[in-house]
């Protein structure tokens, strides 16, 4: 019995070989359809967001959004507030974007389109961070403020769009802290709290950092593009490294032999 290779798909037999110029009509195809997904997301979740702010189901005769998204689109209850969630998450990144004054991004073009400004988020992305939307929008903004104060880089929607993914990849990544009991020991208890308060600078540190070298840049890297910054503030290179990578995982690991 044979077996079936990579990419046949049916018994019709290999398809017949394409020229390089057809590939890249192919994938530009692939790419464009990719984007329309992703723009369909944007513009899904401020349609959403619009119609239960309206709470459009009352003069339809339905008694709540549940039932509107049964009898009008087939969907379930947990659908619904699927789509919920992907809007307020959405809608709170949208306000964190334009909420500094540094940040005029499309201050002027419709509210429609400004509504579903496409970050090429997922709904499962969105979904994954709804519930610390709270924390996704404070480091876009923080980010966004200190990107425009350093003035090294340029506030366009290309920036801007970069700094969203990132700051949702981020947290998307980055796991809650577990609740912690207080010791009893008054010195123990003491000690923790100079322990939180010292990873809390560093995290500080760190996010600072991750402006300047962004997550994907490895270690050396980051090291070339923090040197200047680390020498002008003062601050140790391989504590500053140490911080970034703290901001990156959550885990204080990394903070051990630097800061902790």
């Amino acid at each position: 019995m044979g077996t079936r290779g990579e990419g046949q798909g049916d018994d019709a037999g290999p398809a017949p070989p394409v020229t390089a110029a057809q590939a890249r009509e192919m994938t530009a195809g692939l790419r464009a359809a990719m984007d329309d997904v992703q723009r369909s997301v944007a513009v899904l979740a401020a349609r959403v967001r619009t119609a239960h702010t309206a709470r459009v189901w009352m003069p339809l005769g339905h008694s709540s959004w549940e039932s509107y998204c049964a009898a009008e689109f087939g969907i379930s209850r947990a659908q619904a507030y699927r789509l919920l969630d992907v809007a307020r998450t959405l809608g709170a990144i949208q306000a964190a974007v334009t909420a500094g004054p540094e940040v005029s991004l499309m201050r002027d073009t419709d509210p429609t389109t400004v509504a579903a400004l496409d970050y090429g988020l997922s709904q499962r992305a969105l979904l994954a961070v709804s519930a610390r939307t709270d924390t996704v929008a404070e480091l876009i903004t923080h980010r966004l403020t200190t990107l425009a104060h350093t003035g090294l880089q340029a506030l366009d929607e290309p920036t801007v769009r970069a700094v969203v993914r990132q700051a949702v990849y981020d947290v998307r990544t980055t796991p809650s802290p577990p609740p912690a009991e207080p010791p009893a020991d008054p010195a123990a208890a003491a000690r923790r709290r100079l322990g939180d308060e010292l990873a809390a600078c560093a995290h500080e540190i760190g996010v600072l950092m991750l402006d300047v070298a962004p997550a994907y840049l490895s270690d050396t890297d980051a090291a070339d593009a923090l040197a200047l910054l680390c020498d002008q503030i003062g601050e140790p290179l391989d504590q500053a490294l140490a911080a970034r990578r703290y901001a990156l995982t959550g885990d204080r690991r990394a903070l051990h032999g630097t800061t902790l």
